[in-house]
Formats: C-alpha cells, structure tokens, sequence
C-alpha cells in the first residue's frame, strides 16, 4: 500500500462471469479506491404481491448488509490482496455471489408464494470490483504521510482526505470523499431551466416550516426501503417534521406521533443523508453500524436553513397527495448503477442559477453550501407506494406535463443550506476540512448518491388547502415568505461574511425537547470559529411564564417581511387510526382539537406593518408582565377620581 498518494496500489481483479476468468478491461491496473459493484435487485422487481412484501424487503436489506461486509472485507484485505490478487476472487467476490444466490432464492420463494415466481433473479447475483475513477477524474492531491491530520492520526496510508483515512482511499472514513468530488461553482456555466407557465397551469406555493433537527434526531434506518430492519440505510439520516421515524414505525406511528413543524397539521417525515466535516471529530455513531465502522465518520452539520416548499404543475392544476404517499428522489446507489435516477443538486447561494448533480460545490467566501432536492410530482392516482419506490410517482416531462396516467401532486422542494468553507483541496482538507455526505460504504461518499425520502402525513384538510392555494395561484403555509428565489442574492464579495445576505433559517416553533444530555448534537458546521451560529430549535416543552397554550412563533434574528401567511395553519392534528391504503383515502382524519390560525387568511406584502415578521405572533407574556402596563393606569385613574371627588366636595362647602 502507498502511503500519502492518494492510490491504493493493489492488482484487484474482477469476478466478470460466473467462473470469475473472464478479465474486465482494466484489471491489472493500478485502482484508485476499488469498490464492489453488485446489480441494483431492488430496482428490478416492479411488481411484488402485497402478501410478500415484507419479506422481499428484509431480503433486499441482507443483500445490503451481504455488499457492505464485502467492501469491509476488501478494505481489510487490501494489502494481502496486492500481494496475491486472486485472494479477492478467492476470499470475498465468490462467496459473496453465493451467499447474494441464496438470498435471490428466499425472494423468489417469497413471491412465487404470493403469484408467479420471478425468473431470471440468480443472474443478479455475481459481483464485481469496480474502480473508483471509473467514468470520473482521480484525485492526485499529494499528501505529507508524516503529518497528522486534524482528527489525531498519524497520517499514514491517508488519501485526499488526509483525516486519519484508511487505505488511502480519502476522508476519515476511509472510503472517500477525494479532492475529484468538488467543482468550483464561479466556473460552472448557468444550467437552470424552467418550464414555461401555460394556460391552466398552477402557480401558487405552499410551504411548510419544520425546523432544521437542531434537537439531532438521527438513525441509520430507512422505514421506506427497508420497514423493520434496523441500520437498514447504512448511513445516518437528518430527520426533520415527524419525530416517530425509525424501522419500526407502523402508519399509526406516524398518524400519533410529534411534529417539529409550525403548522401541527403537518405530521409528515422529510429526511436525508447527514452531511459531514472530515475533520476527526467523534460522534455518538463513531463506533457503531451505520456510522463510523461503516466509513461514515466526522462532524455531523447541523443545517443553518431547511426549507420545504410545495409547487405547481405549469400545464395543470395539482390535485391532493394521498395521505402516507412515500415517495424517494435520487438514489443512494448512484455510484455504481449510474446516473439515470440520480436528482439531488448542489450549488452556493448566489449561484442557485447553476447545480451541479456529481459533484460538490466550492463556494467563495460568503457564500453558503446549498442543497436541494426536487420530488416526483406525478402520481399515477391509486398507490401510495411500489415494489421498488418508485414506479407509482413519476417526474413532469420538460414541458411540465405528466405521463399518461398519472396525475399532477404538488412537487416537494426541499432547500437545505450549510455555513461551511470550501475545503482546502491542495492539502487533501487538513487546513480546512473535507464534507460529504453519508453513503453506503462501497458508494464511497460521491455526491451522486444524495437523496431524499418523503412520507405525506398532512392532515387531509391541510391537504386540501395546499391543494387550493397552489391552484389559486397563492403564496401560502406556515413558512411562507422564508424561501430565497435562486440566484436573487448579490454574488459574494471576496472576504464577505459567510451567509451574509441569506435568508434567515427557518425554526421550528414546536420540535422535540432534545435529551438534557444528549449523546451528541449536532454543532457548529466548523471547529474554527465562525460569524455567527443558527440558533437551536426551542424545545417545545420548555415552561413559559403566562404560556396561553397557543401555538408560539418563534422569529429569526433578522426576520424577513412575509408575503402572506396563506392558509397553512389548519388546526387538523390527524390522531385517528389509519391504514395504508392502496386507492386514494376519500374519508377524512379526525381533528384532534389544535389551535391555529383561521383557514385561508392572507396578509398583504403592501399593508403597514410596525415590524416585519415572518409569522403573526401569538399571544405571549404572563400575567407579570400584564400587571406591570397595568398598574400605572390604575393609579391614575384612582388619583384622577380623588380629585374629582375632592373638588365636589370643596363647591359644596362653598354653597
């Protein structure tokens, strides 16, 4: 192995056929990271009988399990492996396509139990390895193997991550980021499109407030893709709104559970892969599955700003999502099954005009790391789900209409923004230190692997008024007025402070109280000191003196003036029993009572206003604080009364 070089100078030798002879065209090659492909089997049944479904789900999360010990294996293995390549073949690629055959059989046995047995599925179960400069640049940062990086190693064997990386492979993990996964974002060329509005099409906005997981809820579980499997992801998860999820959560879960959103109507799930400094910090998950025995280590960053923002459909209005609709975009393993359902973007404020879809961005000083996510907003209009996550939604053609057969739903945007430095890539990030985001281990932090996952538990009412307001051409919902247009704010100025000119992030007036002691929260984006920090979401069981119990809004430091309110703020809680319905819901969830603002209230952006504000505020202040203006009008009046009294008294004296 070559210490400080950023290579991994190992002959790794591809299992090509099913006798493992067959040579692939760069084996023999020196590789730079190697990691183990293996076909994506989960993409591939579209159709799976309702009756087998759990099973099909907990065999496809083994399949995981079998792809992450195998890359763990060859990582370990690497320097016998350079010594005698057919160990890779002998020791980890054979055994893994027997162990993937046996799992294709128990899910072959599982639907044919349910229907027709599927054919064909024992073809997917060879692997291979795979180069990770296949169809990308390689990393040639060089590297000083005698200096420490910033999380105490003693550098030895690090890659472009140069943070105690393990196999020259980069980052702290081990497994990546290299300095051929950023792009500087003043070089890309403006790439966003946008399709033309016509006639009948809908152009209003509703968006929703919930916080930015300042209380640190994480788990590396994925209730969508793998229901009931723990550490089923293989990497930490952000998780903002509904505060039921892990792999165990069942639809009542989530029908019962707390919201971090404003509007309490709003009990949906948004969650994402964490992103990360590569800067030696321990977290809890230092140790544990899913984060640092899986490469996924450094500083988790708390966002300075999430926004979630529902949009129109330019050629059609938007009719109601399906209550417990889970949709997924991007695909977390888009580093080894291609591109094709890749949709996760990255830019810098100030240059949203241009993403970047396979790399992540260097941003000038001033400028904010942006992370955005666009959601399928076709639905075919009778499952909430598909054996794969993905064939019952579908993305809007670029004219904006839909396939035929499905129906246009209101298109999630989910706009996260991080206040870290661009990484200082000719020192492999030892001055300042890398970021990525988490990733199953063999798809090696590369940003083509981000992703998104949304479950719908808004309240049907609220629902319907999403529905109206955007098809009413409105800006409405509890976080109106928070989003910043890409690309309105003035390009950084060199030396700029960082964020300066954002929009202010957006909080939560009710999360989760986070533990007294929590095992590791989320901090600051950066060791080094930074201008100014996002405020933590207040707990929203913390005691306040006169507390009406009215919902509380807490504003930014520097609010924004909002355009409207909307009718964002229904007072539907959604506490009854559910179910997971295959055909569109056409009854209504129980109110559960909450208090809220009244349904369709809008404020004009040109009507007075003492201050701005981003929410109309609840009522708040004790009775303390009431006595205290009260008081000095009591005693005037008292004072005011004696004089009258005194005065009559002195004219009838005088009669």
């Amino acid at each position: 192995m070559l210490g400080g070089g950023g290579l991994v100078a190992v002959n790794v030798y591809a299992s090509a056929t099913e006798g493992g002879s067959d040579q692939q065209p760069w084996q023999g090659q020196v590789l730079s990271a190697p990691t183990v492909y293996c076909p994506d089997v989960g993409s591939e049944l579209t159709a799976v009988p309702d009756g087998a479904r759990s099973d099909v789900d907990r065999e496809l999360a083994e399949l995981d399990q079998q792809i992450a010990a195998a890359y763990q294996q060859l990582k370990e293995s690497a320097a016998a492996i350079e010594q005698n390549p057919g160990l890779a073949d002998q020791t980890i690629m054979n055994p893994l396509k027997e162990k993937r055959s046996e799992t294709l059989g128990r899910i072959a046995d599982a639907i044919g139990r349910e229907g027709d047995r599927p054919q064909g599925l024992d073809d997917l179960a060879a692997c291979t390895l795979r180069s990770s400069n296949q169809g990308g640049e390689q990393s040639a940062a060089p590297q000083d193997s005698a200096t420490p990086g910033q999380g105490g190693s003693t550098g030895t064997g690090t890659g472009a991550g140069g943070q105690g990386g393990q196999g020259g492979q980069g980052g702290q993990g081990g497994n990546g980021p290299v300095a051929a996964d950023y792009a500087d974002i003043t070089t890309v060329q403006p790439n966003v499109r946008t399709p033309a509005e016509q006639s009948g099409g809908s152009t209003g906005t509703f968006a929703s407030s919930c916080g930015v997981n300042a209380n640190g809820l994480f788990n590396s579980d994925n209730v969508i893709v793998a229901p009931g499997v723990s550490n089923g992801a293989h990497h930490f998860h952000d998780y903002i709104g509904n505060q039921s999820n892990n792999a165990f959560a069942s639809d009542q879960d989530l029908a019962d559970a707390d919201t971090t959103c404003v509007d309490q109507g709003d009990r949906s799930t948004y969650y994402w892969p964490v992103l990360r400094l590569q800067n030696g910090k321990q977290e809890r998950d230092a140790g544990k599955p899913g984060g640092g025995t899986e490469g996924n280590a450094g500083q988790i960053v708390t966002a300075k700003e999430v926004t979630l923002t529902f949009e129109g459909n330019p050629t059609s209005k938007v009719t109601e999502m399906p209550r417990l609709l889970r949709i997924i975009t991007g695909d977390a393993k888009a580093f080894v099954n291609g591109p094709a359902n890749a949709n996760a973007s990255w830019s810098c404020t100030g240059f949203e005009d241009r993403q970047l879809k396979d790399k992540y961005p260097l941003c000038p000083a001033g400028s904010d790391v942006v992370r955005t996510f666009k959601f399928q907003s076709c639905w075919d209009g009778r499952n909430i789900d598909s054996a794969n996550h993905r064939t019952h939604v579908a993305f809007e053609a670029a004219d904006g209409s839909c396939p035929a057969g499905f129906e246009a739903i209101p298109q999630l945007v989910q706009r996260i923004v991080y206040d870290v430095d661009a990484p200082s890539l000719q020192d492999g990030g030892r001055t300042v230190p890398l970021f990525a985001v988490d990733s199953f281990p063999e798809q090696l932090h590369k940003p083509v692997t981000d992703h998104g996952d949304f479950i719908n538990v808004f309240d049907e009412k609220l629902m319907r008024e999403m529905v109206d307001c955007i098809n009413s051409g409105r800006t409405c919902g509890a976080g109106a007025g928070q989003q910043e247009p890409p690309s309105q704010s003035p390009e950084p100025t060199p030396g700029g402070t960082a964020g300066s000119g954002d929009t202010p992030p957006a909080e939560s007036a009710t999360p989760v109280t986070p533990p007294s002691e929590p095992e590791s929260p989320a901090e600051n984006p950066s060791e080094s000191a930074r201008p100014s920090e996002p405020p933590a979401d207040p707990p929203a069981t913390q005691a306040t003196p006169g507390d009406t119990g009215l919902p509380r809004v807490y504003a930014s430091a520097a609010p924004k003036k909002s355009s409207g309110t909307g009718s964002g703020t229904s007072g539907d809680a959604g506490g009854g029993a559910i179910s997971r319905p295959t055909q569109r819901p056409d009854t209504e969830t129980p109110a559960s009572g909450a208090v809220a603002a009244p349904a369709g209230q809008e404020t004009s952006s040109t009507a007075p206003q003492t201050e701005p504000q981003t929410q109309p505020q609840a009522v708040q202040g004790g009775l303390a604080d009431t006595g205290a203006h009260l008081w000095p009008a009591v005693f005037g009046g008292l004072l005011l009364a004696s004089g009258f009294v005194l005065l009559w008294r002195t004219k009838r004296g005088g009669v």
